[in-house]
């Protein structure tokens, strides 16, 4: 089927929203009819060229949420008419990682992921004939995709798709990082550094998870204010002094959790000293940039705290997606604030312009009814 997409045709280059070809779902795949995609960093990253495993021509996108279209042979657990959000972070439920409560990291289908094409080691999308390759297995800047079955979350019915897709990405990876890599506790501080769609996130996971305070750190009032109304109990603006600052706020010690949401590395290490000695946990959502390593002072960790990484917040896709989107509907979970700009398809570039310029939390674009 003939499809618009907006295509990555050269690092550095506005993406072009073109006519390519989508092929059929094969076994194990499913044809999804996008409604909507969120305009995440990480596709900005990767557009910008500044991703060593960055590739083109490629269809960007992987914050998507939509219906089900079509279903390849042996699929079993989707159906046509089913509402699902896009995983970049498949669940296949049978390798090791799979089985294991300690990570989220799928094996199944990694390798051939990673280099733009489905399990089979093909491509579904093309142009004249000619292979375009797939990114994070999602692609999600186009009207249809076909992906994996294990690499799609079916999610209620009830749940307006808009707000959906922004749990494929950006809130469920701070959700997660405070719910399930940290386990904040009940009655513990936590400091969240920066107030974008992740770490809003884990502002809103931290409160969930019962935490007596919450202090968020970002250079935006604007942003802060947002933090606020996830559950924030104090705001800072960052800073050089950001750790003395906080150090102080928290009697000399520092905070029990400390969460880093910018892919800055500066604020990484502020993140790591800003964690209380004995027990504190610093948890890293961002991503650096090529080549950038984290300085940490070594008798840091000497004294007890602990750094851990956390992708996609740990969770299990498709269990933990749709769990996440019930909280949503629930009244747990806020996400109306996160959406900032409704755009179209021809308006991606824009929606770069405007993460660029952090003008709002999230651009999202709409292709249509559900």
């Amino acid at each position: 089927m003939r499809i618009r997409a907006a295509v990555l045709e050269e690092f550095g280059a506005p993406l072009v929203v073109q006519e390519i070809d989508l092929a059929e779902p094969r076994a194990g795949e499913v044809l999804v009819r996008l409604v909507a995609c969120g305009v995440c960093h990480t596709d900005l990253y990767t557009a910008s060229g500044a991703d060593p495993s960055g590739y083109a021509p490629t269809v960007l996108g992987h914050e998507g949420a939509g219906v089900v279209e079509k279903v390849g042979p042996d699929v079993g657990s989707l159906a046509v008419g089913d509402h699902v959000v896009t995983l970049f972070s498949p669940q296949c439920g049978k390798c090791v990682h799979c089985l294991s409560p300690k990570t989220n990291l799928c094996l199944a289908i990694r390798d051939m992921q990673g280099k733009g094409y489905l399990p089979d080691g093909t491509a579904r999308l093309s142009r004249d004939g000619e292979p375009i390759r797939h990114f994070m297995g999602t692609s999600t800047f186009a009207e249809y995709t076909v992906m994996p079955e294990i690499a799609l979350a079916k999610v209620s019915p009830e749940a307006p798709l808009e707000g959906a897709a922004l749990f494929a990405c950006g809130l469920s990876t701070g959700l997660g990082a405070a719910m399930n890599t940290a386990k904040v506790e009940t009655g513990s501080t936590c400091v969240v550094f920066g107030a974008g769609m992740v770490g809003l996130g884990a502002v809103a996971g931290c409160r969930l998870q019962g935490a007596e305070r919450i202090i968020c750190v970002d250079m935006s009032e604007g942003r802060l204010e947002l933090a606020r109304g996830q559950g924030a109990t104090e705001t800072m603006t960052g800073g050089d002094d950001a750790v003395e600052r906080i150090v102080e706020m928290t009697g000399g010690f520092g905070a029990d959790y400390t969460f880093e949401a910018t892919g800055n590395v500066k604020v990484m290490r502020q993140a790591v000293e800003s964690a209380r000695m004995g027990w504190g946990l610093c948890t890293v959502c961002g991503v650096a940039g090529r080549g950038e390593t984290l300085d940490v002072i070594p008798r840091f960790l000497i004294t007890g705290r602990r750094i851990a990484g956390s992708s996609f917040g740990g969770v299990k896709g498709r269990d933990g997606v749709p769990r996440l989107v019930d909280m949503w509907l629930d009244g747990k979970i806020d996400v109306d604030p996160f959406i900032s700009h409704h755009i179209t398809l021809d308006e991606v570039n824009h929606g770069f312009e405007l993460m660029e310029a952090q003008d709002g939390i999230r651009s999202v674009i709409g292709f249509g009814a559900a």
